[in-house]
């Protein structure tokens, strides 16, 4: 085979600079988070962004004879939110791998999901800048939502590598060991300068969602990743059917196992609130002259072991029931249409939705609450539309995820092509010779 200048030259062009600089195709944008073949996936994750924004909005909008619903309605509805958030970004590094595998070298399908975990991170790490009760720079590292789904995308490339028995044995310990080893080191934290750093590493300045017991996700999540990339390999009723049946009775199982490990009602009396700070929602709920709820279900406070099972059920549940409606029966209208779309830009919704929060502090009664909330909904769904379809999706979290991916494609097609044209002029020169 001969090798000409013809060859080398094309070899350099397009440049990379000029590759990035060419328009990437909007669907391409929309679809870098997604399955591509699980409408279902799509729909709940729209569906879980939205509950974190209600919940936020919730905190900081709602006035004080109202701000108690806040408190009752985050102390049992938190299922939809976070947990299942991150349990669908784990799991969607199983699709990332697998579709990949043997299509492009390993090292290349790491350093894309390790190049978007970690973009993540750092999206995560200007939220925590707004964290006080820590100095700079310690107040970097908190495990918000944001920056533990970029970590837990790393973090599920390795735990791929195990076989789902011993992941899920990992998983189930790493659960029930937590509140061992926190109550440990809590304890110790101001004695021992050993422990005070594994206990900040483990809490950190912003404990929205901490690594123990939440590092559990990565391993089970991705078990229930890879039952459903297999039955949409196979693509028959009866493998959907089957993977149905496994997300929904696993799923009912965790609930119940949450439940009647964690019925025992906690207070701050006879729970460390500083440690679970989910905790306070039972006195928000309390700041009302309607009701006195004496204390809140262990199951129902993030961070305990018994709330983690639950959490992970009820994930799996609704997963379950969205996939039997959705891809199993073929249901769709302008709800799923709506939430499917939120579900592909739910990263670009997260950040934008922190810039409307200062609006309305503290002024809104819940009838106004609602409707504001649900013109907002409206109103970020417009102005990301606008933003992808005229300013072609430039600068947003999905648009920073597909040029990375195109930046690995690129090195690993010139690092293809340089192999090529050195084998070439090789084989050349001993022609020659």
């Amino acid at each position: 085979m001969e090798y000409s200048g013809k060859n080398e030259k094309d070899f350099d062009s397009p440049t990379l600079i000029n590759y990035l600089r060419q328009d990437i195709p909007i669907e391409e944008i929309r679809d870098y988070s997604s399955s591509g073949r699980i409408a279902s996936i799509d729909f709940i994750k729209g569906f879980a962004i939205i509950f974190i924004m209600l919940a936020h909005y919730a905190a900081v909008w709602l006035d004080q004879d109202w701000y108690f619903v806040y408190g009752l309605a985050f102390m049992f509805l938190d299922i939809l939110g976070p947990s299942l958030f991150i349990f669908l970004s784990a799991l969607s590094v199983v699709f990332t791998v697998k579709r990949k595998a043997g299509r492009m070298p390993e090292k290349l399908i790491r350093n894309r999901v390790f190049s978007r975990g970690l973009i993540i991170m750092v999206i995560g790490v200007f939220i925590n800048l707004t964290v006080t009760n820590y100095p700079f720079p310690l107040n970097l590292w908190g495990w918000n939502i944001l920056f533990f789904m970029g970590f837990s995308q790393i973090f599920s490339y390795y735990a791929l590598k195990i076989t789902k028995m011993p992941r899920a044995i990992i998983g189930i310990f790493i659960i029930f060991l937590t509140p061992t080893i926190r109550a440990f080191l809590y304890t110790g934290k101001d004695t021992n300068l050993i422990i005070t750093f594994f206990h900040f590493i483990i809490t950190s300045a912003n404990p929205s969602v901490t690594l123990l017991p939440w590092l559990s996700i990565c391993f089970i999540s991705t078990i229930f990743g890879e039952y459903l990339y297999e039955a949409m390999e196979q693509k028959s009723e009866k493998t959907y059917s089957g993977l149905f049946r496994i997300f929904i009775s696993w799923g009912i199982f965790l609930i119940l196992a949450g439940v009647i490990m964690g019925y025992t009602l906690q207070t701050v009396d006879s729970m460390n609130i500083l440690e679970y700070g989910h905790l306070s929602l039972l006195e928000i709920a309390n700041s009302q002259n309607f009701f006195y709820l004496p204390g809140m279900p262990d199951f129902l406070i993030r961070g305990t072991a018994s709330n983690m099972l639950y959490d992970l059920g009820a994930a799996l549940t609704i997963i379950a029931v969205a996939f039997y409606f959705i891809d199993l029966k073929g249901k769709s209208n302008d709800i799923v249409k709506m939430f499917n779309y939120y579900g592909k830009i739910s990263l670009s919704l997260f950040m934008i939705h922190f810039i409307f929060m200062p609006l309305y502090v503290k002024q809104l009664n819940i009838y106004l609450f609602v409707v504001i909330f649900m013109a907002n909904v409206g109103l970020l769904g417009f102005l990301m539309y606008i933003w992808n379809e005229y300013g072609k999706g430039i600068g947003s979290p999905e648009w920073l995820m597909v040029q990375i991916g195109r930046i690995g494609q690129k090195t690993g097609e010139n690092i293809k092509k340089t192999s090529k044209v050195a084998v070439g002029k090789t084989k050349q020169a001993i022609k020659k010779i």
